[in-house]
């Protein structure tokens, strides 16, 4: 669970919540933005598309500090292991802390998903790719083959539904096609797979790319920029080996 600060009073209103939760974004304060945002779920039938918004970078930013301390501390563990300092072990009680903290974070943002109502196909695929992410993050680091299967499942039935019933350059659709690439590629270990989901969806929104409005346009280039990125990078590891 997300750790707020004791002093902390959660507002009462949900035009207050959101505003609070603006407001820790804007100052970084991102486990109390989580805090805000789950009110808001949990007093709401539905959401609109800027709260799902607000509640996608509530987490992703509070797992994030988590994901990127647990690398490092991942990484100092390793070199003091290959060093023999004696002090492996004082950083791996640590890391298993940051772990746990993570994989509790993970856990809480899958469980409030199941509890969102989908107004659309959008709405599906939106938060049916979290369900995905947050298992894989998981994953990352606990190596949980539940959660590998879970992650799997959200996200094939999120693609399902947007290869149904979402154009194949909408930004939704595209997010989802960039993080289960990435899934296929560094979870699953088949980077076949994940290449071609990538090169393929990239080339054909590439033809589409005209017919989206202008703030879908932006949004979906910066996305196929970074499935670009990923398949630059997985084409020259691959020359590599």
């Amino acid at each position: 669970m997300v750790t707020v600060g004791p002093k902390f009073v959660l507002p009462k209103t949900r035009e207050d919540q959101i505003f609070q939760a603006k407001l820790a974004e804007q100052a970084e304060r991102y486990d109390e933005m989580v805090a805000c945002m789950k009110e808001v779920v949990k007093d709401s039938v539905k959401l609109t598309q800027d709260e799902r918004n607000l509640l996608s970078v509530a987490y992703k930013n509070s797992v994030g500090i988590r994901r990127a301390s647990w690398r490092i501390l991942s990484s100092i563990e390793q070199r003091e292991q290959q060093k023999n300092t004696g002090n492996a072990s004082k950083v791996k009680e640590y890391r298993e802390l940051v772990e746990r903290e993570l994989a509790s974070i993970c856990e809480d943002i899958i469980a409030l998903l199941e509890s969102i109502n989908h107004s659309g196909s959008d709405d599906k695929v939106f938060f049916k790719k979290m369900q995905g992410d947050y298992h894989r993050y998981h994953v990352e680091a606990t190596n949980n083959e539940q959660h590998t299967q879970s992650a799997f499942e959200a996200y094939k039935e999120a693609l399902a539904t947007a290869e149904k019933n979402l154009p194949v350059a909408n930004p939704t659709r595209l997010g989802l096609v960039l993080n289960l690439s990435v899934f296929y590629y560094e979870i699953l270990r088949k980077p076949e797979e994940g290449i071609e989901l990538a090169k393929t969806n990239f080339d054909e929104a590439v033809q589409e790319l005209e017919n989206l409005e202008e703030a879908e346009y932006k949004e979906a280039t910066l996305i196929m920029q970074l499935i670009r990125d990923n398949l630059t990078l997985w084409s020259e590891e691959d020359q590599g080996q």
